[in-house]
């Protein structure tokens, strides 16, 4: 909305700044965190107070978790709601990437809000049926890909790209908005199934935001994907006013979600930013990379994955409990060592993904 300051410039003032991308995406950072830090503690009131007995606990979890009984969930009402003011603040609203990256984070959100609802008001960890959930999911993201293909240059329109091997492209033709989908869906649920202890989600979320923003960011400007050989994308650039924003509101959360934790994030939360990573990496073409970025929540839905498939099989069991952070706890990790060991391996992870930019 601010862009439109620009109209207002002569080339030489304080107006022209609203044209810098950059200039903007630190606008919305700032806007996100400052959003977070006013409206953390009212909201954390409001919930618990509504909430009364708070997010249901699951009875077959590590024991450790009994004593976070009354912890109101739907926090990532803060996050979405700093991200969304940020990103209509500061972002140019007439690109398309950037309203598709929105309907995916917020259409995910209204699916993680009514399940938490569900969960709150029948005092159980039974919400919104899981069926009903990805059906609506998979909508969603059935939208955002056909957007994203309609928005995508010609050249690129359908194909997928791979990192290192620059000049590969596989045509996947209609299969693409399939693909894109389950990129979408995927992330959006690894993301929820890592969220389960203080502090543990929100961190690599930012950190895989803000490194799939610095790509689109990339991607958006010739000079720069003809010096690291990646395929241009017009437009993508503006998404990283949205990943700013995440960032300025995930650390706005975290402060009151850092162990231990005032808020849950719920699936309010970690379905949005999750839908939203998914859609980041559909809109610029980096849907592998994402995997290498995201690779934290990849091991955390492949330990649930695995666990439930070799259960069936056998009646026996991979891990102590899935996801596989809570392995962790079973085997008698604290949970500050696991918090801050997958931190430290999401980053790294992250390097790895950035790193592809300029591989040859």
């Amino acid at each position: 909305m601010l862009y439109w300051l620009t109209g207002l410039s002569d080339g030489g003032d304080v107006f022209n700044l609203f044209r810098y991308i950059t200039f903007r995406a630190g606008g919305a950072f700032l806007t996100a965190l400052i959003f977070g830090f006013l409206f953390g503690r009212p909201l954390i009131d409001v919930l618990r107070k509504r909430q009364g007995k708070g997010q249901p606990i699951r009875t077959d979890g590590p024991e450790g978790h009994f004593v976070k009984a009354g912890t109101p969930t739907m926090g990532g009402l803060l996050i979405v709601g700093a991200l969304l003011t940020a990103t209509l603040l500061w972002a140019r609203l007439d690109n398309g990437f950037v309203w598709m990256v929105l309907f995916v984070t917020m259409g995910y959100a209204a699916i993680g809000f009514a399940d938490d609802y569900a969960k709150v008001k029948k005092q159980n960890t039974d919400g919104v049926s899981g069926k009903v959930r990805l059906a609506i999911g998979f909508g969603i993201a059935a939208v955002a890909a056909a957007w994203a293909a309609w928005l995508h240059p010609a050249d690129l329109t359908g194909q997928l790209a791979f990192p290192v091997f620059k000049n590969a492209l596989l045509d996947l033709g209609w299969l693409f908005v399939p693909f894109a989908m389950i990129v979408i869906v995927g992330a959006a649920n690894a993301v929820n199934l890592t969220d389960g202890l203080d502090g543990l989600a929100i961190m690599p979320v930012m950190i895989a935001g803000g490194t799939l923003g610095i790509i689109a960011y990339a991607v958006g400007r010739t000079d720069f994907t003809e010096y690291l050989d990646v395929h241009y994308v017009p437009g993508t650039g503006e998404i990283l006013i949205f990943t700013a924003a995440l960032i300025g509101g995930g650390l706005g959360f975290l402060w009151y979600n850092a162990p231990p934790a005032a808020v849950f994030m719920g699936d309010t939360g970690s379905l949005a930013l999750g839908g939203g990573l998914g859609a980041i990496a559909v809109a610029t073409k980096h849907e592998i990379v994402l995997a290498i970025v995201g690779g934290l929540f990849v091991v955390e839905a492949l330990s649930v994955i695995i666990q439930v498939l070799y259960f069936k099989r056998t009646g026996k069991r991979v891990f102590l409990m899935a996801p596989i952070h809570h392995h962790y706890e079973k085997k008698g990790w604290a949970e500050p060592q696991i918090v801050i060991r997958f931190w430290i391996i999401s980053l790294i992870l992250a390097l790895i993904g950035l790193a592809t930019l300029k591989l040859r």
